[in-house]
């Protein structure tokens, strides 16, 4: 299988922006079905690769958005709905959770655990399959927004940031959780060393040593903390700032509309 950040593409005639659109569909597709293939596994790797550490920074995430009794949040990239299900008791009975993501076997996954949760406000979860490129929602709609994991995944960061702040209300947050790009060259070597050593290993024993070799190239071809606050700025929040969780091994950028 070919890594989320390198792959290989066959070549296209005409124009360069049709090459380039077309190169773009072809690495969305391998992305989506790598998340497909991984989604029976992935809050079961989750909690062993992290150690269980996964869920206080995804608390974090969630207390960073905002979100509070009422309010109509969204989890973007939700993925199998961690995020969503911390959301739905902040937002109550009377608040709405929207869970979207561009893979169908992971919102299953997410829909499963719905169904087997006895909590009255999980009644306020819903799921949506869709493109965080092209939200399916109207301006300012949501009263916060998180998303884990995924602007890192995704093909065109600053589109998914300017999708984001079209849909989020004046004054509402969104809370961006993902690996962080340390500019700390030791930080950076412990990092790489723990996928190597620890992530590809532990889930080779899962059979998907390929699909989790991509971390490494994927935090290497992301932003760092200022690159992703300038990047926030310029998609039109008034303010951002990205903290760094988990000794600096994850990031946790807040933008303001």
């Amino acid at each position: 299988m070919t890594s989320l950040l390198q792959f290989s593409f066959s070549p296209v005639a005409g124009h360069p922006r049709r090459r380039r659109q077309q190169q773009r569909i072809v690495a969305s597709a391998d992305r989506q079905a790598l998340f497909s293939r991984i989604a029976p596994v992935y809050d079961n790797l989750n909690d062993v690769l992290s150690l269980g550490q996964h869920r206080i920074w995804k608390r974090m995430a969630v207390d960073w958005s905002g979100a509070k009794e009422g309010s109509n949040v969204l989890d973007l990239c939700c993925g199998s709905g961690d995020l969503a299900f911390l959301l739905s008791p902040k937002v109550g009975v009377d608040g709405q959770v929207t869970g979207l993501d561009f893979s169908r076997e992971q919102l299953v996954v997410a829909s499963s655990r719905q169904k087997m949760q006895s909590k009255a406000c999980y009644r306020n979860l819903k799921w949506v399959e869709g493109d965080a490129l092209d939200l399916p929602f109207s301006d300012c709609y949501f009263d916060a927004i998180t998303m884990g994991y995924g602007l890192r995944n995704v093909i065109d960061k600053y589109k998914a940031l300017k999708e984001v702040y079209r849909v989020l209300k004046p004054g509402s947050k969104a809370s961006i959780l993902d690996f962080n790009k340390s500019t700390d060259e030791l930080r950076t070597s412990i990092q790489g060393w723990m996928i190597d050593n620890i992530v590809v290993p532990v889930a080779a024993g899962y059979g998907l040593a390929e699909e989790y070799r991509y971390l490494k190239s994927s935090i290497q071809e992301f932003l760092t903390g200022e690159e992703l606050e300038h990047l926030a700025l310029k998609a039109g929040f008034s303010s951002a700032k990205h903290f760094e969780v988990g000794g600096g091994l994850m990031g946790n950028l807040v933008a303001t509309r």
